[in-house]
């Protein structure tokens, strides 16, 4: 599988690009709303300069002798209100839709990398741990929530307002620009440095974060384990290792990132200073005052005042660009990991043969049944003459010299072949590592295989679908796996449109009935936390139950019945009894005593069959399969 990994500069290009993509009306009016906000800011600091002169103009006319005029005062206070409301206006437009693009933006992103999670091969969940999976939902996707509705929005914000700060100040003042300029250049600098070592250890942070994620999942599932082996101190070192390391990359982080802004306020301030001593001085020195706009005159007090407004905002503003930069980085480094996920290679099918509900019409051919009859039929679409073929399913499988590996360095399986026919019951024997589940994973197309054929009905497994091929297997795992929800709810998970009564049925089958029934809310009874309130043998009579409300043509027990008391073993038995009648079994177990009826059976080792037979004729042979049945030696 080809894993693509996102650079920086590509997942930032495919986040705007989506973003725009999907809410480009509600982008375009937060660009506005900005705009508005930046809008009323700058043209409160230009009002502040006529209020001031006219401020000046009045008290020139009383220190006169004149009569004082406050109209002209009024309009321009009143000018600054509304301009003020402008500002708010446009504040709350663009937070206001900022929040809800960001969250349907991540409702969207979220489904995307579900919906490939659902697409993603076995192998793909095999070399990845589940908790660093479930960092890119949690700590990934928050991380990007916090860039797209703060530090995005106010990066934007700031660009435009140190433009247009900018650009005034260069209309009313050559000289004190120059100033601010070389102050936040200064800043700038300075923030680049700080900021550029924060970034660093941020993106690392979130990396330490997966893994912290990853070892506590484990952890927690592997609690009794830790518990029984005394293991707590060994745990303990093992999760202080990577603790420690998110702490030292986090520490590292914040460290960087807490300076910044008191070095950043500083030199704020220290320009505020600047401004004011030097605009004193050229006032009291009568010095020209130079624009784009040419020769202004001496300077006056209310182009100063104005400046000094500028000048915190523009530190401010620097600040805030330099404050959001780890956010970003964060952001971006969440982007790319979530982005990884979705771009993920999915399962390959190019299967097209499909499973459908069969019948047969009046001249006896088999045909395609819009209604669930009980007979499975392969659709087999003919490109060549352009015809569809039906062909009944009937559980015969055919492997043929098959070689797997699951890298390419060492084969598991070698050239191994073997058939079931319908009905039949196939059992596999070895010590564990011996290749057992790995030929049922195989059969199910979880994994591809290096060479060979494994035939189903005739058909090259590889021509059917794999929801199809799957459709027509029923499993039952030595790991059992119950979700959130009733009982009733659990076994319908075999078969969706399966009535209650179907779902009582099956676990009367599967010799489930009596214990559920004891249950206080029988039927309707929650399971939380896998089932947790349930005893093991329990949970498994519900996994057996859900494979026979599925009522598959073809069954694999993988150690059905490992975790099962004998009592509840000799229940299972006689219900898996009636479950196997007139289907192809596999079953894989430990206990040999489950596995003496069964129409042959294979005794694997290192990836070989060493043995095949009835249980009869492996114990006349008197070899490996005898030594296992008597006890000469157990597997291992």
């Amino acid at each position: 599988m080809n894993k693509v990994t996102h650079s920086k500069s590509s997942a930032l290009g495919k986040l705007f690009k989506n973003l725009f993509k999907n809410y480009k009306v509600h982008m375009v009016f937060v660009l506005l709303g900005i705009v508005l906000s930046v809008a009323g800011s700058v043209g409160n600091i230009l009002m502040t300069e006529n209020v001031v002169s006219e401020i000046e103009d009045i008290l020139k006319t009383v220190a006169a002798g004149g009569q004082a005029d406050f109209s002209s005062l009024f309009e321009f206070i009143g000018i600054i209100g509304a301009v003020f409301a402008i500002s708010v206006i446009g504040a709350f437009m663009y937070t206001r839709l900022m929040a809800i693009v960001t969250q349907s933006f991540l409702a969207d992103t979220r489904k995307a990398m579900f919906n490939k999670m659902q697409s993603l091969p076995i192998r793909f969940f095999d070399t990845n741990k589940t908790g660093d999976i479930m960092s890119v939902y949690t700590n990934d996707v928050d991380a990007l929530r916090q860039m797209l509705s703060q530090s995005l929005p106010q990066l934007v914000l700031s660009a435009i307002m140190l433009f247009a700060a900018l650009i005034i100040m260069l209309l009313y003042s050559l000289w004190l620009s120059i100033i601010i300029i070389a102050c936040a250049v200064i800043m700038v600098l300075i923030s680049k440095h700080i900021a550029g070592k924060s970034v660093k250890y941020f993106i690392r942070q979130q990396d330490s974060l997966g893994k912290v994620n990853g070892y506590i999942e484990e952890s927690l599932q592997g609690q009794k384990v830790i518990k029984v082996f005394v293991h707590e101190r060994e745990s303990e070192k093992a999760f202080d290792g990577v603790n420690d390391e998110l702490f030292h990359s986090a520490e590292k982080a914040n460290k960087y990132s807490n300076i910044l802004m008191p070095i950043l306020a500083n030199v704020g301030n220290l320009t505020y200073v600047i401004i004011a001593i030097i605009g004193a001085v050229f006032i009291l020195s009568d010095v020209t005052n130079i624009s784009l706009r040419g020769n202004m005159g001496a300077f006056s007090v209310s182009v100063v005042v104005m400046f000094l407004q500028l000048a915190m905002m523009f530190s401010r503003q620097v600040g805030m660009v330099s404050q959001q930069v780890n956010s970003i980085a964060m952001g971006i480094a969440g982007a790319q990991r979530i982005f990884t996920l979705i771009d993920e290679e999915p399962e390959k099918d190019n299967g097209y043969v499909t499973l459908v509900n069969a019948r047969y019409d009046e001249n006896g051919q088999l045909t395609e049944s819009d209604t669930r009859t009980g007979l499975w039929a392969w659709k087999h679409y003919h490109k060549a003459t352009d015809t569809t073929t039906f062909q009944k399913l009937e559980g015969d499988i055919y492997i043929e010299h098959m070689d797997f590996g699951y890298t390419p360095e060492k084969l598991v399986l070698k050239d191994i072949s073997l058939y079931a026919k319908p009905g039949q019951k196939v059992a596999f024997v070895g010590a564990t590592g011996a290749g057992k589940t790995t030929i049922t994973n195989l059969i199910n197309r979880f994994y591809d295989i290096d060479d060979g054929k494994i035939r189903y009905d005739g058909i090259n497994i590889n021509k059917i679908k794999k929801p199809d091929l799957r459709r027509s297997l029923g499993m039952v795992l030595q790991d059992t796996n119950l979700f959130t929800g009733t009982i009733m709810e659990n076994i319908r998970y075999g078969k969706l449109d399966a009535t209650d009564e179907e779902c009582i049925k099956a676990s009367k089958i599967a010799n489930a009935y009596d214990f559920i029934t004891r249950l206080p809310d029988g039927f309707n009874t929650m399971l939380e936390s896998d089932g947790a309130n349930l005893s093991q043998g329990q949970r498994q009579l519900l996994s057996i139950a859900r494979a026979a409300v599925a009522d598959a043509p073809v069954m694999i027990l993988d150690e059905a019945t490992s975790s099962i008391d004998t009592h509840t073993e000799k229940l299972v038995q006689d219900g898996m009894d009636k479950l196997m009648e007139g289907r192809t079994v596999f079953v894989i177990a430990h206990r040999l005593s489950t596995v003496r009826n069964s129409d042959v059976i294979m005794v694997l080792d290192h990836g070989s069959i060493i043995e095949r037979g009835t249980h009869e004729q492996l114990i006349a042979k008197k070899g490996t399969y005898y030594q296992l049945y008597t006890g000469a030696f157990e597997l291992e």
